[in-house]
């Protein structure tokens, strides 16, 4: 019986990976994706190329806070996966109005579709920032939720505006937290491809503060396998945190990335520190792992080599992203 999926924001880095994954050989062969993307600066059809022709794949040019939009497509659908977000720091501390419109509204816009014609399950994808920072240890999915920029209280808005559709109306609501994401197609904002391609042209990076902030880099395959885990395997009301297993501080990895694309410390600037800037993130992934058999596969010293690989090979694909940004369209900086 074929399984049909709504994926919002699938034209994005994760949810574009996620779609290919989807409808690629190792995919599964009874669904069929369609894809609300508004195309907002992040979101990119080119991502989108390999699945394009494909009869089970679909594309509709939308945004997610059009009521009318998506009470059309919700009953075309059995399963919501809910990426579209907005999801970068430095802009949400420019201007934090489209964050809550997009991140909240709009995900209240489908929630509320849902409720209206049924889809049985529902999975928000949400981020580890929702915890706020940790000094030592980890958090576990039921550690109170602390957000420090207006980017991180916007989705933990949402993942407790999505929490309270199940326990009030039984919605299947079922909710990933990640850690940072890197791999292909990730648009060059944040901090690994930025880095990435700044280097790779001979250009400067910035280092913010004094480079001890500490992230769980999580490669986007290992993700995308733990979001299907939850989809297929989870239960319903439940939060599961994906990792990657990897915690290194952002000087430690600027010594990698300048290794990896033949670059010395001559090319980093150290900038003032970020405002509110979380000094560690850290997710404890046991419950994924014992519930649904989640284990991250990419072992990170390969997975940052691949994905250095494939900016050096790919220039078409992120080199007019960043003439857009130099327009005004886009702004490079750390995740």
């Amino acid at each position: 019986m074929t399984t049909r999926i709504l994926v919002t924001g699938g034209a994005g880095f994760i949810g574009s990976h996620y779609v290919r994954t989807l409808l690629g050989p190792h995919g599964d062969p009874d669904v069929t994706v369609t894809v609300l993307d508004a195309l907002t600066y992040a979101g990119n059809p080119a991502n989108l190329d390999a699945v394009r022709d494909d009869p089970r794949f679909t594309f509709v040019h939308g945004d997610i806070c059009d009521a009318g939009l998506v009470d059309a497509l919700m009953p075309r659908h059995d399963q919501v996966v809910h990426f579209a977000a907005e999801s970068h720091v430095d802009r949400s501390i420019a201007g934090a109005a489209d964050f809550v419109r997009t991140n909240v509204s709009g995900t209240q816009t489908l929630l509320d579709a849902a409720l209206r014609h049924g889809p049985t399950t529902f999975v928000h994808i949400s981020t580890d920032e929702v915890y706020g920072s940790i000094d030592i240890g980890s958090w576990p999915e039921t550690d109170p939720l602390a957000p420090n920029s207006p980017y991180s209280a916007a989705k933990a808005a949402s993942d407790l505006i999505a929490l309270a559709h199940h326990r009030t109306h039984g919605l299947d609501v079922r909710i990933t937290r990640c850690s940072n994401n890197y791999g292909p197609h990730q648009y060059p904002e944040k901090v690994v491809p930025l880095f990435i391609t700044r280097l790779l042209t001979g250009r400067r990076v910035p280092l913010y503060g004094d480079g001890g902030n500490v992230r769980d880099w999580l490669h986007v395959d290992d993700h995308v396998q733990g979001i299907e885990l939850v989809r297929t395997k989870g239960r319903p009301g439940e939060v599961y945190n994906i990792g990657g297993g990897t915690e290194l501080s952002n000087k430690e990895l600027t010594a990698l990335l300048l290794d990896a694309c033949g670059a010395d410390w001559s090319s980093v600037d150290h900038v003032p520190d970020r405002k509110g800037h979380d000094r560690r993130y850290s997710v404890d992934c046991r419950k994924i792992t014992r519930e649904l058999g989640y284990e991250p596969r990419t072992d990170f010293a390969d997975g940052l080599a691949r994905t250095v690989a494939w900016y050096r090979d790919h220039r078409a694909w992120w080199q007019p992203l960043e003439e857009r940004s130099s327009t005004g369209r886009g702004t490079g900086g750390h995740p």
